[in-house]
């Protein structure tokens, strides 16, 4: 039995009217009490302490500039890692268990210079590219499920 959406609206609209003359509700004492108490502890942490969007604008630029300066250092020392790599591969000699993790991080970046030399560049961005579409739908189809299930007009006695 299908109704007709003026149907469906009227029935809404009754639904939300009644649910706004009932009288609201008083949350249990011992509830409202916890609920202002770890209000007033959040309100109390420092800002180091709450996320980021709550820092002082000078500590959030000097964030980006730290992290933008870590991320130009890791990859100028790219070179000198290998070369550190060689300089450990010959004192770890001596210490089997290190010679033996050398050994696999050695092989591991064999591996990864084999697949870099053997795997065109396009197919990496032609990879990445996919990645960022289907993450883009997953989000996409996220949000469409999220307002079809949770955010129908009409329902909370919003008048709509």
């Amino acid at each position: 039995m299908s109704q007709g959406p003026d149907t469906e609206q009227a029935l809404e609209r009754l639904i939300g009217s009644a649910l706004r003359e009932l009288p609201l509700r008083q949350a249990p004492p011992a509830l409202e009490s916890r609920v202002l108490e770890e209000l007033e502890r959040r309100a109390a942490l420092p800002w180091w302490s709450r996320s980021i969007a709550h820092w002082p604008l000078a500590a959030r630029a000097a964030f980006v500039v730290l992290c933008t300066g870590l991320a130009g250092a890791a990859l100028l020392a790219a070179p000198w890692a290998a070369t550190g790599l060689e300089w450990l591969q010959e004192s770890a000699a001596s210490m089997p268990l290190a010679h033996e993790v050398v050994v696999l991080t050695s092989i591991a970046g064999e591996l990864l210079a084999l697949f870099a030399r053997t795997v065109p560049p396009v197919w990496v961005h032609d990879a990445l590219t996919l990645s960022v579409l289907l993450y883009a739908a997953f989000f996409g189809l996220a949000i469409a499920a999220y307002r079809t299930l949770y955010l129908r007009p009409g329902i909370a006695g919003d008048g709509s």
